[in-house]
């Protein structure tokens, strides 16, 4: 025999489905009047922005002018944690590249295949907007890299101050 619901099932089922769909509602307003006002999208930059400053806070981090001192000095360890295709394309002179999307402990290993985990590291992405370079330090932390400090100027900062660059020939 099939499953039947009887009138007062149906009636209940709906009853609990209208109730989970104003609670739904009232706990979520603010996003909802955001939706409605065509502001959503703003909300989520502002709340995905803080979170990234909080997660930033217990990285060190360097300026545009410390990053170019480290550079020069030649002991500190670049890595780009942009897609290939843009560092391929221009990148910091002698930067490594681990992607954000797809670091892995594999492909650090692979990357960094000899690296000392005290090795001086300096992490970047595309802009001060990026958080991908975040992303990637976070990630070598876990594995280990005791060094790893996030320059958050990005690599537009350091291409339009014109330091070094390079691109993969």
């Amino acid at each position: 025999m099939l499953f039947q619901l009887s009138r007062r099932d149906c009636t209940w089922a709906f009853v609990l489905t209208l109730l989970g769909l104003i609670l739904g509602l009232l706990v979520q307003w603010q996003l909802v009047l955001h939706g409605f006002q065509g502001t959503l999208d703003l909300q989520i930059a502002a709340v995905e922005k803080e979170e990234a400053a909080r997660r930033l806070a217990a990285l060190p981090t360097c300026s545009l002018e410390q990053a170019l001192a480290r550079h020069e000095e030649g002991r500190t360890l670049f890595i780009d944690a942009r897609e290939p295709e843009e560092y391929r394309e221009l990148h910091i002179q002698r930067a490594l590249n681990l992607p954000a999307s797809q670091v892995s402990a594999r492909l650090v290993a692979a990357v960094l295949q000899g690296v000392s985990l005290a090795q001086p590291i300096i992490v970047y992405c595309g802009s001060v907007d990026c958080h991908a370079s975040l992303r990637v330090a976070e990630f070598l932390k876990k594995q280990g890299y005791s060094q790893v400090a996030v320059y958050v100027g990005g690599f537009r900062a350091w291409d339009e101050a014109g330091y070094p660059v390079d691109i993969v020939r």
